[in-house]
């Protein structure tokens, strides 16, 4: 979205948020949960035409599930927002070659997956729904992949060995303050934003901070972020390292958001080995 159409589009809902505070909140929820990106092209789909395929229902919602068998220890890989199961690609082939068993799926919205809508509750409890069905042991996600997948993980008192959080942000409040700061939303905006997810979700926007939900998980983790990365800062690492006591901490350089590197893969492959 371009500079000039957000700038647009946050003076009309701010411009509605007088009359209407909780219809204008509605709309910037919306806007804020629809993917622009993360469906498959012509690529993405053969290649995941390579896995078995099976789709699980959370709610009305349809998560599609990849997987490539092998025999060792199963790993759950959990992408993050506008993105889709190949973003996997390389690290799954590293994966194959050394036999691990391997669960990649789309989140709500995404890829082959359902609802129009996602958001990161929702993502968790498919998460959850998917490691109940194929049982991982070690779990990988990516940016609010893996933010997710912790949630799911301490919210339903799952026990994998092994966790690994790459480029993940520490708390979904200031995700929700980047988008306000975007789209320049007024107060009006920003108070009923958060009346809104208070009301479908049960909480604001800050309960969904770290120390909530990673101080009680037991799963030895990974944490990978690059000094870099200009989508999630890297305060947010050091955030979620002084609270995941089970952890250790690798920054990198130059790899950004996205840590598609032989030298990431590398750390990966030596945390599962160890």
């Amino acid at each position: 979205m371009n500079q000039t159409l957000t700038k647009t589009i946050g003076n009309l809902i701010n411009f509605i948020s007088y009359p209407l505070p909780n219809y204008a909140a509605k709309q910037a929820v919306k806007i804020f949960s629809t993917p622009r990106k993360g469906k498959l092209n012509i690529e993405e789909t053969n290649y995941l035409k390579t896995a078995s395929q099976e789709t699980i229902i959370y709610e009305d919602v349809a998560i599609k599930t990849y997987s490539w068998s092998g025999t060792k220890s199963t790993i759950l890989l959990v992408h993050g927002w506008e993105s889709n199961a190949f973003r996997w690609k390389d690290l799954i082939e590293i994966l194959k070659i050394e036999d691990y068993n391997i669960i990649a799926l789309d989140a709500p919205a995404h890829g082959n997956s359902g609802s129009k809508i996602f958001n990161a509750v929702l993502y968790s409890e498919c998460i959850n729904m998917v490691i109940k069905q194929f049982k991982p042991s070690i779990v990988i996600g990516h940016s609010i992949g893996g933010t997710a997948s912790a949630l799911a993980i301490n919210n339903h008192k799952l026990s994998p060995d092994k966790l690994i959080l790459l480029g993940a942000p520490s708390n979904f409040d200031e995700v929700i303050d980047n988008y306000v700061k975007i789209m320049g939303y007024n107060k009006r905006v920003i108070k009923a934003i958060n009346e809104y997810y208070l009301k479908y979700f049960g909480y604001y926007p800050e309960f969904y901070t770290v120390e909530n939900f990673i101080k009680h998980i037991t799963a030895e983790g990974l944490i990978i972020h690059d000094k870099k990365d200009r989508i999630i800062s890297y305060k947010d690492a050091l955030h979620i390292s002084k609270h995941y006591k089970n952890s250790k901490l690798i920054k990198t350089v130059g790899f950004g958001h996205g840590l598609k590197n032989d030298v990431v893969y590398n750390h990966i492959l030596q945390f599962l080995n160890d």
